[in-house]
Parts: structure tokens; C-alpha cells; sequence
């Protein structure tokens, strides 16, 4: 069965390769191959073939139920469902809706926002909205969240928000019987009521019922440089923690009744997979659950018919269902971490000779793990904890054995007994603040965390062999060879660019700015794009991910070209994320506590042989601030870029005057995103671009890049490329002529938005 499972699973993998799925046609000679197979019974072949047909299957459906073109940006009546617990801030709460009635061909699920709602939104709640919808579309960057590719894991074909005319109606509200996720609201409701502003809250709820959406980003920032995100998260640690107690429990209470008609064994099974599914279902059948509720029923089954299992083919077997359930499960992180982690401790612990205790089996789990989950912790987060044996033996005792019983059994008895509820949280919270002043102190330590390149997939080739070296039973002889295995990891580094060449890479961060510029040795970040919420900007939220990526530790110059929150917005989070020597300016005032320098016309400097001159604002500023952006030329002798912030046609006008023809380069970042105050005819004349590179929103609410400039731009015969339908995009100032790539063309899958030429 495992080889079978794999087989499967090699199969769902190949199809998530491709750029376009195959026409249905192809389809037919599959099944043909997949019957011959079953004819010769080469089983391991036709689980393979298999994998690809169903993946294929079960991703042409999710793509059939997407928004069509025409009904972008048009209002719509729908009717429908809020589907789980809505994510709140300052400004919106956004839901998952299942539309029940429209007179459009709509997709069954959507998601909205309703920016400042006046009344409160629940899950279970029917209403009745005016909806502007979008197609399915997010940023793509190197080393960024695949946004698109999320949607498409949730099912989600469309994304759009409440308009407030016609005023939206509630229609019903679903009682607790109705839904899970009804049940699910009234617990958080209850716990929200009880716990008042407690710290501890968002942990509470994250560890009952799944919901992580209370936890602030200082508080992820610090499970991860513990490496304790897993410990707030309902896994499959909890999951089988919670129903092996269950199972003790139930066996010893039905063994002293001594009503035998059922055997202890029998009824502790029943008790602990009905545990395991209510709480798989509180924290809403993530892929970790599914795959520990499922192992957790084959071996209650096996104790039910006194049969014999193996760990592996239980694994296999959860693998498979899982597949089964849902292919493209194979996209989340979490996937992979659960299944690996949950592999090695089965090859680390059974079977093997001796009794060590339960204190050093939990002692070599928890370093078996650290160690074998490095790779893929690179791979997907490029970052590893050093700390987090050391944190987790403290942490894991704390959450397993005391909070997450007493949270669930504060969940179960809250309705009936809210003051012993109460009770039994207040000793969570004093638990979980304790831990958590640790885990703060563990987190300040200086190099804590490793940041890397993210590794190669043939540097996983070796260190995954080298991963089942290492962790092989004693006795065998060379394990320290496991070891060696590991250095492609440690070397693996991102090419950088030779002297007197350099990179640009114009980030895709919807309607805003940040343009990265990497040289030889040093690094500079122009614009840090906006700020959306108290817990995410593009600081944390795209730009830091791709230095990571890059395995990049200090920015060398960071320019904040003006004011506006699309420009300014993720600087605090960046600077507070890495390193960073120096701050250039228009608007001190906003950046006082990083010491910046006013950026003037007429500052330059030199970095391996490529220069930078800071061409504007001049002494005497501007009225605008839009036309006090600092503006930037590039040079070196493969080619030039100009970045222009949002300047406006004065500043232009100024330009064009002072500087005249040494305006030119080969690169120009359209002035203030495309508008048509900007970009002036007289101004592109002086450049000559042969590319301009737009830094817009897919579907802004300010129509750029104007129709009227993309004519101006073509007028001059400069190629325009746009963000919003390439991606990021990436220039290499390497030879001449330089070379250019679009996130979009190189990286896109089936699932992704398609390139808008």
C-alpha cells in the first residue's frame, strides 16, 4: 500500500507541473492506459495513472466554477450563506459566501468584504447583498504567497465587495444544530465574552476551534522564531493527544461500570474516534486533521476487529483518502510538513529495540523532527529556528498536556457551566502567558533564526537520503555521512550579479510601489508599497519573503520616494524584519525614528562600478508632494532605469529642463502608476524608454495606467509592461542588450490568472 500511495501521489504532483491542463480529449487514451494496467495488473503503474486522471478531473470542475469576464465590476444581486468565521479589522470583515440565489452564472463560493459594515457579521447568517465581483487575481512575486493559487485550493472563484446601496438585508440567522460552523461562531462568541481583552484569547480560540485570524503578527513572528507555530495550529499532535485520553478515559469508566455487553475496548474506540472528528471539525478538517483523524480511525478499527497494522500502511493508507478528498492538497505547506513529520517519527521510533522512557522518546521526537523538517522548512519559508528543541520541550508539555485538554473541556461544558468555564480558563490564560513571556525571552535571542537562499529541489535530492542516514538505528555503521548530505543545503546561495552589472526587480504589490535593485555587494530598496491594516503591508507581506528568498540579510539604502501610504506603507515592517544601514527621503518628518537623510537633487554615489544620482526633488521643493518624490537614475554600461515615484507633469517640466538629454534610459518606472497628470509627452521625448514598467492594481479604483498615456507610450515606440498582468518583473543589466522576465510568463500554472497581452 505505500508504494501504491506514493505512486498515487507522484501522479496529483506531475499535473500541479503544468502551465495549462490538457484538453478533455486526452483524457480518453489515460483511461485506455489506466485499463491496460488494471488488465496486466501492474498495480503501482495504474495507481500512478490514476493520480493524474483524478487530479485532472477534480481541477477541470474547480476551474469550471469561476467568474466569467463579462461580469466583472458590474453590480449583482446574489443571496447566500456566510460560510465560516469572518476575518475582522479596523476597516472591513471578510467572509467566505455560498450563493444560494442569483440570476447570474456565478461560482458557488465567493469572497467578499464590506469595508465599515454597520452591523455585525456571523457565520450561518443568510443576507442578501449588491455585490462587485473580480476574477480570481493576486500579486506574483519570486519567494511571495501564490495568492491565486490559495483561492484556488478553497474553492473560491471570485472575489469581490458588499456595496452599502441597495442596503444589504439580513435574511435569517442558522441556529448552533445547523452547522459546524455555526457551532464554531457561538464558541468564539462565548469565548470572546468570557475572556474579555485577555492575551491569551486568540490562542484560546486558535487551539479549540482553529481560528487564528485573533493572532497579531508580533505574535506569529515570535512562533516562528521559536519554531512553535505548529503548537498554535489544531494538529494532528492534538488530535491524537485529545482522543488517546478519551480512549483512557472511556476504558477505564466502562470497565467499572461492568456493563461488558460491549467490550471497554470496543466502547473507548467508538469514544475516541467520535472525539477526533467533533474536534477535526472544530478546526474545520484542515489537512493535518484529516490526515491524524484518519490514521486515528484505521487504528481504532484494527483495536474494534483485533487486528494487526503497521504504522506505515496506516500512513499510506491516510495519504491516499486524503488524496482522494482533495488533490490539491499537495499545494499547502502544511501537507507536506504533516506527512513528513508524522514519517519520520515512525522511522525514528518504531521498531526499534530498548525502552528509553517517555521523557527521552519526547526528548527524540522533538530533535527528530527539528532536524528532519529543516529542508522543507527552507524550502517553503527559507528560515529555520535554532531554538526550537529548546522551545518546544518546554512548550509542548504546557499545550499538550494542559492547555488543550482544559480548553476543550471549558468548550464542552461553557453552555452548560459558564462559571466553571471561567474558572478552568483563567488557569489556561495564567498557563499560556507564562509560556509565552519563555517563549518572548527565546525569541530575543540574537541568531535564533537562520535565514537562507531557498534551497535547489536537488539539494532536497541529496539531504533527504541524507535525513534517513542520520536518523538510522545505532549500530549502522557511517551515519555521520548523513551530514555530508546536508552541505548542498548550507551552500546553496542566489546568484548574484558581477561587478558593473545589476539587477531590478519592480515587485508586483498591486497599486503601490517597491522596486529592488541588487548590485555586486550591495542592495537598495526604492518604495515599500502600502499599508492595508494594522496586520499586513507589503513590507512583511512581499517584500521581505523575496529577500529572504534571495537569501539577502541587510538592505544598504532604503529610499522612501514621498508620503503615500502605496509608497511609505511597509517601511516600519521592513526595517523591523532586516537590517538596514541608511533611510533617503522626501518626508522625514514621517520616518524621524530610523535617523533618515533628506534625499536632494544632486546626490550620488557608486556601487561596484554602477551609479546612482538622485535627480530630484530640488532645494526649492514643489507645492505638490507628489512632485517633491525623490527621483532616481540607475546607470551602468549594460543600461539605465529611471524611477520616478509620482511625480506630475511640473516636476517633469523641471526635469526635462535642468537635465535634458541625460534624461535618457533604457527603463523608465511609469510616473505615479500610469495617471494621465504624469507622463508628459515632452518628458518621454527626453527618456526615450524602450520599456516602461507600470506598478498598478489589477482593476484600480483609479482607471491607471489612462488609455491616453499608454498611447503616449506606444507613440515613442517604448513597449509598456504592467504589473498588474505580468507579475513581478525582473531586468538584468548583464549584457547588452539586457534581459528581461515577467513573473507570468515564467513561473504561472494552470491555476493562475491568465497573461493579459
Amino acid at each position: 500500500m505505500v508504494v501504491s500511495s506514493l505512486s498515487f501521489l507522484a501522479g496529483v504532483l506531475l499535473v500541479q507541473q503544468f502551465h495549462a491542463l490538457p484538453d478533455v480529449k486526452w483524457l480518453i487514451p489515460c483511461a485506455i492506459a489506466a485499463c491496460i494496467m488494471a488488465w496486466l495488473r501492474f498495480w503501482r503503474s495504474l495507481f500512478f495513472i490514476a493520480g493524474i486522471l483524478w487530479a485532472i478531473l477534480f481541477a477541470l470542475d474547480r476551474l469550471s466554477d469561476q467568474l466569467p469576464k463579462q461580469l466583472e465590476a458590474i453590480d449583482i444581486q446574489i443571496e447566500g450563506t456566510i460560510a465560516d468565521l469572518p476575518e475582522q479589522d479596523d476597516r472591513h470583515v471578510r467572509f467566505d459566501f455560498i450563493v444560494t440565489a442569483t440570476e447570474q452564472n456565478l461560482p458557488s463560493k465567493l469572497r467578499l468584504s464590506w469595508y465599515y459594515p454597520n452591523q455585525e457579521v456571523k457565520a450561518g447568517q443568510h443576507w442578501s447583498f449588491t455585490v462587485k465581483l473580480k476574477q480570481v487575481h493576486g500579486s506574483m512575486n519570486p519567494g511571495g504567497f501564490d495568492y491565486e493559487r490559495w483561492l484556488f485550493t478553497e474553492g473560491i472563484g471570485a472575489t469581490g465587495y458588499v456595496r452599502t446601496i441597495p442596503k444589504p438585508v439580513l435574511l435569517k440567522q442558522d441556529s448552533a444544530l445547523a452547522s459546524i460552523s455555526v457551532l464554531r461562531q457561538k464558541i468564539t462568541d462565548q469565548l470572546s465574552a468570557t475572556l474579555g481583552d485577555s492575551k491569551s484569547l486568540a490562542l484560546i480560540k486558535a487551539l479549540t476551534i482553529g481560528d487564528s485570524n485573533s493572532i497579531t503578527q508580533n505574535q506569529w513572528d515570535v512562533f516562528r522564531k521559536t519554531g512553535t507555530t505548529h503548537l498554535v495550529v489544531i494538529s494532528g499532535s492534538h488530535i491524537g493527544l485529545v482522543a488517546g485520553l478519551v480512549y483512557f478515559l472511556a476504558l477505564r469508566i466502562w470497565a467499572w461500570t461492568g456493563l461488558l455487553v460491549w467490550s471497554p475496548q470496543k466502547v473507548a474506540a467508538f469514544s475516541a474516534v467520535a472525539m477526533g472528528i467533533f474536534y477535526s471539525a472544530l478546526a474545520g478538517f484542515s489537512v493535518p486533521t484529516q490526515r491524524s483523524l484518519i490514521m486515528l480511525a484505521i487504528v481504532m478499527a484494527a483495536i474494534i476487529r483485533q487486528r494487526n497494522t503497521r504504522p506505515f500502511n496506516i500512513l499510506a493508507v491516510a495519504l491516499f483518502a486524503v488524496l482522494l478528498f482533495d488533490p490539491l492538497a499537495v499545494l499547502s505547506a502544511g501537507f507536506w510538513l504533516s506527512f513528513f513529520a508524522v514519517s519520520l517519527i515512525i522511522y525514528a521510533i518504531a521498531g526499534r529495540l530498548g525502552n528509553p522512557g517517555y521523557f527521552w522518546e519526547a526528548i527524540k521526537i522533538n530533535w527528530v523532527t527539528s532536524i528532519g523538517l529543516s529542508p522543507l522548512l527552507l524550502l517553503f519559508f527559507q528560515q529555520v529556528s535554532l531554538i526550537a528543541p529548546v522551545a518546544n520541550l518546554c512548550a509542548v508539555p504546557v499545550i499538550s498536556l494542559l492547555v488543550v485538554p482544559l480548553s476543550l473541556l471549558s468548550v464542552m461544558i461553557m453552555f452548560i457551566s459558564p462559571i466553571l468555564a471561567g474558572k478552568l480558563l483563567f488557569w489556561v490564560d495564567q498557563a499560556l502567558q507564562g509560556l509565552w513571556w519563555l517563549l518572548v525571552q527565546l525569541a530575543a535571542i540574537p541568531q535564533s533564526t537562520i535565514i537562507h537562499t531557498q534551497p535547489s529541489y536537488w539539494a532536497l535530492f541529496f539531504a533527504l537520503p541524507g535525513i534517513l542516514i542520520l536518523l538510522a538505528p545505532r549500530g549502522i555503521p557511517a551515519r555521520w555521512l548523513g551530514l555530508i548530505m546536508f552541505l548542498p543545503l548550507v551552500f546553496t546561495d542566489a546568484k548574484k550579479p558581477e561587478a558593473s552589472d545589476f539587477r531590478m526587480t519592480l515587485l508586483d504589490v498591486g497599486q503601490g510601489l517597491s522596486v529592488v535593485v541588487q548590485t555586486a555587494n550591495h542592495l537598495l530598496v526604492y518604495d515599500t508599497g502600502a499599508k492595508f491594516s494594522s496586520e499586513y503591508d507589503i513590507g512583511q507581506g512581499v517584500i521581505l519573503p523575496f529577500l529572504r528568498g534571495q537569501g539577502i540579510r541587510k538592505i544598504d539604502r532604503l529610499i522612501i520616494s514621498h508620503g503615500d501610504n502605496d509608497h511609505i506603507g511597509g517601511a516600519q515592517s521592513l526595517m523591523r524584519g532586516i537590517h538596514t544601514e541608511e533611510v533617503l527621503t522626501s518626508v522625514p518628518q514621517m520616518l524621524s525614528g530610523y535617523a533618515p537623510i533628506v534625499c536632494t537633487a544632486g546626490q550620488a554615489w557608486i556601487w561596484d562600478q554602477v551609479k546612482f544620482t538622485l535627480l530630484s526633488p530640488p532645494p526649492q521643493e514643489f507645492v505638490s508632494e507628489n512632485d517633491n518624490s525623490c527621483v532616481l537614475k540607475i546607470q551602468s554600461e549594460h543600461g539605465a532605469v529611471l524611477l520616478t515615484g509620482d511625480i506630475e507633469a511640473e516636476a517633469e517640466s523641471w526635469l526635462v529642463k535642468t537635465y535634458g538629454n541625460d534624461l535618457k534610459a533604457d527603463v523608465l518606472i511609469a510616473p505615479h502608476h500610469g495617471s494621465n497628470t504624469s507622463s508628459t509627452i515632452t518628458f518621454l521625448q527626453a527618456i526615450q524608454p524602450a520599456y516602461v514598467l507600470i506598478p498598478a492594481g489589477y482593476r484600480n479604483q483609479f482607471g491607471h495606467p489612462h488609455k491616453d498615456v499608454l498611447l503616449r507610450y506606444r507613440n515613442i515606440k517604448a513597449k509598456s509592461l504592467n504589473v498588474a498582468d505580468r507579475g513581478a518583473i525582473q531586468i538584468n543589466f548583464r549584457n547588452t542588450p539586457f534581459t528581461l522576465q515577467t513573473m507570468r510568463e515564467t513561473e504561472s500554472k494552470y491555476w493562475n490568472a491568465k497573461l493579459q497581452h
